[in-house]
This record gives C-alpha cells, sequence and structure tokens, in this order.
C-alpha cells in the first residue's frame, strides 16, 4: 500500500516475448504516479502459470491489468486470451492485447474472445510512450477494477 495515497500498488502483467518491447513498455511507465508494479514474462505457458499460481509462481500477485502480445512463443497470445476469458477466477482481469498485428481477423478474433481492448503497437517511440502512458491513465487511473 501507498502510504500518501492509501492505494496498494497495482501489478501488471506484461506478456510480451520482444526483449525490446519489455524495455521500452517499462521506460513508459517509469514516471507514473500511480504506485505500480510490472511483472513480466516471455511466453504463453509462463503466462498461464504465473495466472494460475502453478510451479515457481505459487506466490504470485493476482494482476491488475494484462498487456498481451498475441505472437508469443510455446503457446500463442490467443490461445492465452482464450484461456483466461473462459476461466472463471481469471476472467474479470482486464485484458488489453498490445500487439504489432493488424490483422483483421485477429482483431475480430479477440474481440470475439472478450478482450478489453485491442491496441496495435507503433514503432515509433513517441507514439508507443503516449500509447502505453493512455494504457496506464485509462486502465489504473480512471477505471474502477474488479479486486478479485
Amino acid at each position: 500500500m501507498s502510504v500518501e495515497t492509501g492505494e496498494r500498488h497495482k501489478t501488471i502483467f506484461l506478456v510480451e516475448d520482444n526483449k525490446a518491447d519489455i524495455r521500452l513498455i517499462q521506460e513508459a511507465l517509469k514516471n507514473s504516479s500511480v504506485p505500480y508494479q510490472v511483472v513480466t514474462v516471455r511466453d504463453g505457458i509462463d503466462a498461464m502459470a504465473y495466472l494460475r499460481q502453478e510451479g515457481e509462481y505459487a506466490d504470485a500477485a493476482r494482476p491488475d491489468l494484462i498487456l498481451l502480445d498475441l505472437n508469443l512463443p510455446k503457446k500463442d497470445g490467443r490461445e492465452v486470451l482464450a484461456e483466461i476469458k473462459a476461466d472463471p477466477l481469471l476472467k474479470r482481469i482486464p485484458v488489453v492485447v498490445l500487439t504489432t498485428s493488424k490483422n483483421e481477423d485477429d482483431i475480430f478474433h479477440s474481440y470475439d474472445l472478450h478482450v478489453n481492448c485491442y491496441i496495435t503497437k507503433s514503432r515509433n517511440l513517441n507514439q508507443l510512450f503516449q500509447i502505453v502512458k493512455s494504457i496506464e491513465d485509462f486502465w489504473l487511473s480512471t477505471v474502477t477494477l474488479p479486486s478479485e
């Protein structure tokens, strides 16, 4: 909990395999006014293990927000999204697909699986920072998130 605000730290769960994108997203969040921690995994199998608190993730914090790339090794982000939204214990966690894919089938399929929003990553550094800042402002400051 933050002493000044009485708020607990938010947990952002970043599921991303690209090291450069991980670094850029973390950098974009660095000046956040919201107390948070970013937890990162780099494939879909680890993502589901973390969310289900299995194995090495037995003590994992429940995320307040999931940032999910679609193109992941081991288990595709589309499969991860389907599993999250089909699981009664996980389905209320907001999922933001943050991916390079502009494929309409990916967009339609993600919304069919009840993604909360779909955002295409920009390769322009300033635009990517602006995108991440808007995600932070909306999902961590404006929206009321479920506690469990």
